[in-house]
């Protein structure tokens, strides 16, 4: 696991194509922050950033599936699929290894954003009025909504070569997960299990860990989200060998 783990952090530090993904997420975040006149905090007013964690998500369904879509489809348009499947090594362990290294890239592309955050605590009047532990819990539920995507990223690339239907699959998958649900228990004829409908949804979770505050029940809900597709990744993994 390790080593496939490397193979792919590797692969992607050293791929232009990677630097290019997190400088658009930079640049788009940056702009929507201190920029557009819609969203940008300086025209807020608050030593707030809850529009970047409000914005990030969006941002998300697109980065993510870009850094996973290629973890499995280029294996399979390589050839080198059958090999690595032959080796030594469990399909959970190529699995696991592939999705560590793709929260680790989102991890890496995440940490950049922190400047943001300094610069809003000296920005602040007084200095350092921001809600610290606020801003904390969020980053923590950004990282598992992260970590979420990216267990759907992989799981999209698992069953297809063809690296832009990995994308189109995953971007799809994303969007319905996050905001889907929310749609649907918003229709009349569903009044009556709207909030068991929304709370299905990641939506739901990802606001309440927005908030500060670390439920065991979201953490549940989000850790389950990512086993679940994980599993479905290892049955298509499996079902290539019958």
């Amino acid at each position: 696991m390790i080593q496939i783990l490397l193979k792919e952090i590797n692969a992607f530090l050293n791929s232009l194509i990677a630097y290019i993904i997190i400088a658009v997420f930079l640049t788009g975040i940056g702009l929507l922050m201190w920029v557009f006149p819609e969203t940008n905090v300086l025209d807020y007013g608050f030593a707030d950033m809850g529009s970047f964690f409000s914005l990030c998500p969006y941002i998300f369904m697109f980065l993510i599936p870009a850094i996973t879509m290629k973890m499995f489809s280029e294996e399979k348009r390589a050839g080198t699929m059958e090999l690595l499947l032959t080796r030594p090594v469990r399909d959970i362990d190529i699995i696991l290894g592939k999705y560590i290294a793709g929260v680790f890239l989102v991890a890496f592309s995440i940490i950049p954003t922190l400047l943001y955050y300094f610069t809003i605590y000296y920005l602040g009047n007084p200095v350092g009025n921001i809600d610290t532990a606020g801003v904390t819990g969020s980053y923590f539920g950004l990282f598992l909504l992260g970590a979420v995507f990216t267990s759907i990223g992989i799981f999209s690339s698992s069953f297809t070569e063809n690296q832009v239907t990995a994308f189109i699959v995953a971007v799809f998958l994303c969007f319905f997960l996050y905001f889907g649900f929310n749609a649907i228990s918003g229709l009349s004829a569903l009044r009556n299990v709207s909030d068991s409908i929304d709370q299905i949804g990641i939506l739901y979770h990802y606001n309440s860990m927005s908030k500060g505050l670390i439920d065991t029940r979201n953490l549940v809900y989000f850790f389950s989200v990512i086993s679940g597709m994980l599993l479905l990744t290892n049955l298509i993994l499996r079902s290539r060998k019958w």
